[in-house]
């Protein structure tokens, strides 16, 4: 089992499930690379025709580090801890149009270390602002909106640019990570005015993006909620027909490389601790609800597909709720980042970077969610993708494995 490399960024301006696996993850997340990746000119087209984490660097985003700086600097006590955060790459979330200006200066940054260290470096970005996005919540609700031309902006001024941005970039290996909370909505919450209203938007637009983003050194995940969603009853039969009619219309399920559980989500990769939420759900745990998912895609023809699961925030789990999602008091740093950790899961990536909010307790928000005062959630949080330094700091004095 093979683990990740980490090579900071080279620093510029950013704007705002059955069994355990035994393997122990260091907290340097090093790997020894594949000879072919060991072996290839750095500054050759690098193809992801397998895994694309495995024998990659994945770049660390300065941004992230600046403020696990500023929380090291403000807790003296827990320095140490928390610097080792700084060297853990988060992946960057491109959460608006504005966004996708990061994208060339992290893939300029990315080439220039490839080129000077020989090794193949990883970008991984989340796509995320789909028209009426979080149809059924208000924490993170986007910009777009369908009524005002939304589905037509998110392709010309979102998709096509980032697509275009990475193209212009053939020789750096990216993961997409394509719109959490979307399609899993449009499973389970149709009985939501918004969410009916967006359901055939967000299937054309999510399969544009599959299809402007399917680039040749390009690995595209497409997000699949997580166990304490898409576990319970038939609703991951739900999740996988409307997968299918998506990537039918993305032109094939080989667009895709797989998918992504657990995004920005707290639940153990295995052990069944889940079941202390809830005894009827049949996936208490992920690696159960990837196993169950992978049969129901089967069933819709969608076979050979791979997993990563976002343990950024999963190696302490306390709360008395699986709807418990916001913000969550004792939750820790899950494992590591690494590559091939069990089978058929690509890797363990921190998609969530840890310490940025779930979501505003301010009820005078717009944006504020109930969920966010749930009594499983810490008070006085900010908007939701701000930094949540009280948070922050639990999740690193409860981090499993330690720092």
């Amino acid at each position: 089992m093979k683990s990740l490399t980490i090579l900071p960024l080279l620093a510029f301006t950013l704007p705002a499930c059955t069994l355990r696996s035994t393997a122990q993850v260091s907290s340097t997340a090093s790997v020894t690379p594949s000879t072919s990746a060991t072996t290839q000119n750095a500054t050759a087209p690098v193809e992801p025709a397998g895994n694309p984490f495995q024998g990659a660097t994945q770049v660390v985003n300065p941004e992230y580090v600046a403020k696990v700086d500023a929380a090291a600097k403000a807790h003296p006590a827990e320095a140490n801890a928390i610097r080792k955060v700084a060297a853990i790459p988060t992946a960057v979330w491109l959460d608006s149009i504005a966004s996708v200006e990061k994208v060339p200066k992290i893939l300029d940054s990315a080439e220039k270390q490839q080129t000077e260290t020989g090794k193949s470096m990883l970008s991984v970005f989340v796509v995320y602002d789909l028209p009426n996005r979080d149809c059924s919540a208000k924490a993170a609700a986007g910009e777009l909106d369908i009524d005002k031309g939304g589905e037509q902006r998110y392709k010309t001024e979102f998709i096509d640019k980032i697509a275009a941005a990475i193209a212009s970039h053939p020789k750096q290996r990216v993961v997409a990570i394509l719109e959490p909370d979307s399609l899993p909505n449009i499973a389970t919450n149709l009985n939501v005015p918004k969410c009916a209203a967006s359901d055939q938007v967000y299937r054309r637009s999510t399969a544009y993006a599959i299809s402007k983003l399917k680039l040749p050194n390009v690995s595209i995940y497409l997000d699949a909620a997580h166990a304490g969603w898409l576990g319970w009853g038939n609703n991951s039969d739900k999740i996988a027909a409307i997968f299918k009619d998506v990537l039918t219309q993305a032109g094939g399920a080989d667009k895709i490389r797989g998918f992504a559980t657990n995004v920005s989500n707290y639940n153990t990769i295995s052990g069944k601790d889940g079941q202390k939420l809830g005894p009827s759900n049949p996936c208490p745990d992920e690696q159960t609800y990837i196993t169950r998912l992978t049969a129901a895609l089967a069933k819709e023809g969608i076979t050979g597909k791979q997993f990563i699961i976002d343990t950024a925030r999963n190696g302490k789990v306390v709360r008395g709720s699986w709807s418990s999602w916001c913000n969550i008091k004792g939750a820790g740093l899950g494992p590591r980042p690494q590559a091939s950790p069990i089978a058929t899961v690509d890797a363990y990536v921190w998609v969530k970077p840890p310490g940025e909010s779930d979501g505003t307790t301010d009820e005078k928000s717009p944006r504020f969610d109930q969920g966010c005062k749930s009594v499983d959630s810490m008070p006085n949080a900010p908007e939701g993708g701000q930094w949540f330094a009280e948070h922050f700091i639990d999740m690193v004095r409860n981090a499993e494995p330690k720092l």
